[in-house]
């Protein structure tokens, strides 16, 4: 079984000042077709997001998905952070994510969630909100299985 690992990233979460909702919700999800671990939860600082993907890559996860910093304020640096992590982009996850948030709500479109492969760990950025958590990440599901094997080499169609 794939393994799957969930950082939540959050100023407020991490401060107790809210309860961390859409990083129990993602890990729920992915529960039955991963063994999941999480969340994580660090602030929204790009050091400490850069070493929670890092150590979780470390660790052998397959897949790991952040929550959280995705918007447009002054904090939300998730898609910088991992940006520089990654080797390279995974476009059309993000583009999916924004195309089912947007069935929902015209403010999708101002996510910048993004996914991109570091080693052979797929990474995947949505955003903060329970409901856009959820929903792109269930928007994304159907592929994941298949990402996970290409990255672990089996190209066989």
């Amino acid at each position: 079984m794939s393994s799957a690992h969930v950082i939540t990233i959050s100023d407020g979460v991490f401060h107790r000042k809210r309860e961390d909702t859409s990083g129990q919700a993602l890990v729920d999800l992915l529960h039955g077709g991963f063994a999941v671990s999480g969340p994580e939860i660090v602030p929204d600082e790009v050091e400490r997001i850069t070493e929670a993907v890092e150590t979780a890559v470390a660790r052998g996860a397959d897949l790991v998905v952040t929550t959280g910093g995705t918007g447009l304020g002054p904090r939300d640096v998730t898609p910088q952070a991992t940006a520089a992590l990654i080797d390279y982009e995974v476009p059309g996850l993000g583009e999916e994510m924004r195309r089912a948030g947007i069935a929902s709500t015209p403010m999708a479109g101002l996510s910048r969630s993004m996914a991109g492969v570091r080693g052979r760990t797929l990474i995947i950025n949505v955003p903060g909100s329970l409901k856009g958590a959820t929903e792109s990440l269930e928007a994304v599901m159907p592929m994941l299985d298949h990402a996970i094997q290409l990255l672990h080499g089996d190209t066989t169609h």
